[in-house]
């Protein structure tokens, strides 16, 4: 059975550069993955995580200003999807976006909830 093994809030950034400088100089975050277009980081200190994202519209697949996202590692992404999925079928459609992968290296599914929450579930992407 797949097992979540953390989770990891994504912060909205009005100003993406400044807000990396904050948790990297103030708070002593690392950089795991920094990219640029479009603005996304994936800092880490002390077996905690933060996502960060330049702006509101990284999902065109979901055109909502209310909407919040939380991100599941898990360590096995396509087990997970298939475990989910007899249920995710019953979801009304555009609610669920199957697994793909991402270009910072983490293959991902998302699912929208009742409300404003995007539940996004991922696993790094092994090179080997």
């Amino acid at each position: 059975m797949a097992r979540m093994t953390q989770v990891t809030p994504f912060l909205m950034a009005k100003d993406f550069k400044a807000e990396v400088a904050f948790f990297r100089d103030v708070l002593g975050f690392e950089v795991g993955f920094l990219g640029e277009d479009p603005d996304y980081a994936f800092m880490h200190r002390d077996g905690v995580a933060v996502r960060l994202l330049q702006g509101t519209d990284f999902h065109d697949w979901l055109d909502r200003e209310d909407m919040q996202m939380v991100y599941f590692d898990v360590d096995d992404i396509d087990g997970l999807y298939a475990e989910l999925k007899p249920a995710l079928d019953q979801l009304p459609d555009g609610r669920v976006n199957p697994p793909f992968d991402r270009f910072y290296g983490q293959r991902e599914f998302h699912v929208r909830d009742e409300g404003p929450y995007l539940l996004m579930f991922g696993q790094g992407i092994s090179t080997s």
